[in-house]
């Protein structure tokens, strides 16, 4: 088979799903059809905003379909007049088998880990969260569970202690694309050998998962150790972003504060200090007491302000002995 011959439909939303729509359609495959979610009320103004997906597909003159349902009749009745042979998913939803087993050649996801370690929604951050040292993106049937079907491919890279949850973002998305056209054309070639996730895990290796992330999973807690607290800052930077509050010494004063990137700070003695105690100079740095030593905060946003590097802060803003974390 010719790959202009392979009907593809592509299911996708964010920016993620974005460039391997764009590597199928840079590349002359057959992109028949584009499924995103429905526009959404964003901004100030509450105007409905487009997917990222949906105006990449709009630019190129694809069709696109954004059904409220996946299992609206009509919407079922639209795909088996396309007449899809593949069915291609990144970054979209659970999908009903209905929609799932209707292509001859199958549906295929990419996710944004080493299946199957980290299944769920948030597998970038989870882990950069969890200290790994490597990660990477997999190609896989779907099936019944979320993120169980057989693997197709899989393709690794390392996380140094300069990533965080965007760069690491960044590098998967375009990993994920060529992963996404290596997928297609051992479709188009028939040369597909796909594995079970239960027998990539034979030695039974704990599975870590990847579950959604909200508001409040993400304060950080300074009785943990300070790689601990390193790793969970640059986990969730830029987004949805670790946050603190910061008790001001002396006064009942509270303020949320959302904090971006951090170092691993030298040992220093402080023992007599408790958890999330503030150590500055009130110039260059500020240093948090952990449960085994010190994190230094250099890229911070107090609540109301604009997002700011360390020096820049303490240039606008003076902290006080005792003041501290929490």
């Amino acid at each position: 088979m010719k790959k202009e011959d392979l009907r593809i439909l592509f299911m996708g939303t964010p920016e993620f799903a974005v460039e391997s729509l764009k590597a199928l359609v840079d590349n002359n495959y057959n992109v028949v059809a584009v499924i995103t979610m429905p526009d959404k009320p964003a901004g100030r103004g509450y105007k409905l905003q487009a997917s990222p997906v949906k105006q990449y597909a709009l630019g190129k003159g694809l069709t696109v379909l954004q059904p409220e349902k996946l299992r609206d009749e009509s919407f079922i009745a639209q795909l088996e007049d396309l007449r899809i042979d593949l069915q291609v998913v990144v970054a979209f939803r659970m999908l009903p088998e209905v929609v799932w087993s209707m292509p001859s050649k199958g549906t295929f996801n990419l996710h944004s880990s080493l299946l199957p370690q980290y299944r769920g929604a948030a597998p970038i951050n989870w882990a950069i969260i969890n200290g790994e040292k490597e990660t990477g993106v997999t190609t896989f049937f779907l099936s019944h569970e979320i993120d169980t079907g057989d693997i197709i491919f899989r393709e690794k890279t390392t996380i140094s202690n300069l990533d965080n949850a965007e760069t690491l973002h960044d590098r998967l998305m375009v990993m994920g694309a060529q992963l996404v056209l290596k997928t297609v054309d051992a479709v188009i070639n028939n040369s597909v050998t796909s594995i079970s996730q239960d027998e990539l895990n034979a030695n039974e290796i704990e599975l870590k998962p990847a579950p959604k992330i909200f508001k409040d999973d993400c304060r950080v807690n300074w009785n943990k150790n300070r790689e601990e607290i390193f790793n969970f800052i640059r986990g969730l930077s830029p987004y949805p972003a670790a946050w603190t509050e910061l008790h001001r010494a002396g006064t009942d004063e509270v303020l949320r504060v959302k904090l971006f990137a951090g170092m691993l700070s030298e040992e220093v003695d402080s023992a007599s200090l408790k958890n999330g105690a503030i150590i500055t100079d009130n110039k260059n740095y500020i240093n948090v007491v952990t449960a085994n030593g010190m994190v230094s905060i250099t890229d911070l946003q107090l609540s109301g302000k604009k997002r700011m590097n360390v020096i820049d802060f303490l240039n606008g803003y003076k902290l006080s002995e005792g003041d501290y974390f929490k």
